[in-house]
């Protein structure tokens, strides 16, 4: 399940809890969130997305990719705080000596791109596991990438959060929901919804609590394209700009039970405070 939360790491389906990470050999089904119902696009077309990775804990046969995410300022990575705990990675983020940001690679198996090491790890103080409140983390990297590859962020109010509203969720997460993780990088065409939905969907218990002011959650009605595991921490991305990161969820693309994501929107001032965004 996504609760797994979503929150689960590994390969393209776009999810690990949308945002869950494992540290198995491929990309844990316990730590991926990832694009189900999805197409191929390449990276060249959609710079901003990047592969958070761990060949040391991941394995390299993916580039040791276990979670998404993307480049909200020219050394900085936004990405989900659940990608950072010990129940994705399996030890102390302090312990990862080899955590790299993986840009410009379309396909996992190559040598495309570059493989940027991260200077520092900044996971949100506030992210509540029990709730997935705040599941925020921002990545300041040791070589800045450029200024055209910087995706805009989402304001509080703005209108691409209207319900209704067509949007990308993007990652190389599970693509089917059991474990079939993509090599490749993938897009999911899904649909902002309404808060009552959500609300309905996760009213509080074991796989979270739905909580409007924080998060918004995406999908269509009667389920399909959605994020998966390996997919955490990777972008949502409607009218061109950056509105969630694949946070967290039940399943992958069943009938009433949507996507939930961190509402970028809220915590654009906490990215920038971050200390990466410049």
């Amino acid at each position: 399940m996504r609760n797994f939360p979503r929150l689960l790491l590994g390969a393209l389906a776009l999810a690990l809890p949308l945002g869950h990470l494992a540290a198995l050999g491929p990309p844990s089904a316990t730590a991926a969130t990832r694009v189900i119902g999805g197409s191929e696009v390449t990276a060249a077309d959609h710079p901003w997305v990047v592969a958070v990775a761990s060949r040391e804990y991941f394995g390299s046969g993916r580039s040791g990719q276990f979670c998404g995410g993307v480049l909200v300022g020219r050394s900085a990575v936004a990405t989900a705080a659940h990608c950072f705990s010990s129940e994705v990675l399996g030890t102390d983020v302090s312990r990862v000596d080899d955590l790299r940001v993986v840009v410009g690679r379309t396909d996992l198996r190559t040598d495309e791109g570059r493989e940027i090491e991260v200077a520092r790890v900044w996971v949100n103080p506030a992210w509540d596991s029990r709730t997935n409140a705040g599941d925020l983390a921002v990545l300041t990297l040791a070589s800045p990438m450029p200024a055209g590859d910087v995706l805009p962020m989402a304001e509080k109010e703005d209108p691409a959060y209207a319900p209704g509203t067509s949007a990308g969720v993007f990652g190389w997460g599970d693509v089917r929901g059991d474990g079939s993780y993509a090599t490749t990088l993938r897009k999911a065409r899904v649909s902002v919804l309404e808060d009552a939905r959500c609300a309905a969907a996760y009213p509080g218990g074991p796989a979270g609590t739905y909580q409007p002011e924080s998060m918004v959650c995406a999908g269509l009605p009667q389920g399909g394209p959605d994020a998966c595991q390996g997919d955490s921490g990777g972008p949502l991305v409607a009218r061109g700009r950056l509105v969630g990161l694949v946070s967290w969820g039940v399943g992958c693309g069943e009938r009433d039970l949507p996507g939930v994501y961190t509402r970028v929107g809220s915590v654009r001032d906490l990215i920038a405070d971050s200390g990466g965004v410049s």
